[in-house]
């Protein structure tokens, strides 16, 4: 029952025009910043540390437009529910496609970094960007732990067409899909903090030393996919253009973490390029490489399968 209340609030919420829910967003982002003070002392650690160089009014202005752009994709997120396809391709426009279907007419998979930049839920529309018969658009996701929110941002994600897999079942249906000759595009969001037992890789980022999730690199070797970066602008308020940029057609030749440190990399640029728009509300540097190694006995630990 809570599902349908708050599907057909957030619905009612959605019809209204994207000018006026960008008002709104304007409104709600100085009760954050000002008043709330959502998490303000974790961004402003995060920007600061991440960037020692740039002044402290430079690192304010990021702040704050940090503030309005998470407000942003609230309100994007909530008119993702009803907003046509014609205005979707509209505002989140993708480039590089030719090299997509290049991959898959030749019959191969695609593994897709991207990273908390931009407007990543709009991402899911990209079934609109490709013929369906060419290749299946996918995406990895955790459940969240309330279940009525984690359902309302299924029904957003997979509407124009693409299928989100839990990541604990991500093998299992990749291996089905190759079986039976499907070619699907996967997307994996790795920018998160990973738990102390899945930390098996290190690198420099933004200015500190930063765990990473090597899945995905695991996933995309052990399957042998063409692996893709999509590196996504903001154009202006409410419009996005996502370019595919691929990084290797043959990943087994690569030795270990080398994917993975060539997203960190591509991923940096991305976010150095126009820092507000990346997730800076979000403890990326709470563990410690000096903490890793004392837990893990300087760092000795099997390697990951």
């Amino acid at each position: 029952m809570a599902y349908y209340i708050l599907f057909g609030v957030w619905y009612v919420v959605s019809l209204l025009p994207l000018w006026f829910l960008h008002g709104l967003s304007s409104l709600i982002s100085v009760l954050l910043f000002h008043v709330i003070r959502y998490r303000r002392k974790v961004v402003h650690e995060n920007i600061r540390s991440a960037f020692p160089n740039l002044s402290e009014r430079r690192c304010r202005m990021i702040e704050r437009r940090f503030y309005t752009h998470f407000c942003d994709l609230m309100v994007e997120s909530i008119k993702y529910f009803s907003i046509s396809e014609k205005e979707m391709r509209r505002r989140m426009q993708f480039k590089g496609i030719e090299l997509l279907e290049e991959s898959c007419r030749n019959g191969r998979s695609c593994g897709v970094y991207l990273g908390h930049y931009g407007n990543w839920e709009w991402i899911s529309s990209m079934p609109l960007w490709v013929d369906p018969k060419l290749c299946l658009c996918t995406q990895l996701y955790h459940p969240l732990e309330n279940y009525v929110t984690d359902q309302l941002l299924l029904y957003t994600r997979n509407r124009f067409g693409g299928v989100s897999i839990t990541a604990d079942k991500s093998i299992k249906y990749m291996v089905s899909y190759r079986r039976q000759g499907k070619p699907i595009l996967v997307g994996f969001i790795a920018d998160q903090a990973p738990f102390w037992d899945n930390i098996y890789y290190w690198s420099q980022f933004l200015n500190h030393e930063t765990p990473w999730f090597t899945g995905a690199e695991r996933i995309m070797q052990k399957l042998d996919m063409d692996v893709y970066y999509l590196d996504v602008r903001r154009i202006r308020r409410g419009y996005y253009v996502a370019e595919y940029k691929r990084i290797t057609t043959d990943p087994k030749s690569k030795e270990q973490f080398w994917l993975t440190e060539q997203y960190s990399q591509l991923l940096e640029a991305t976010i150095r390029r126009a820092p507000s728009y990346w997730l800076w509300s979000h403890r990326r540097w709470k563990r410690t490489k000096e903490e890793w190694l004392r837990i893990t006995n300087g760092g000795i630990k099997p390697k990951p399968n």
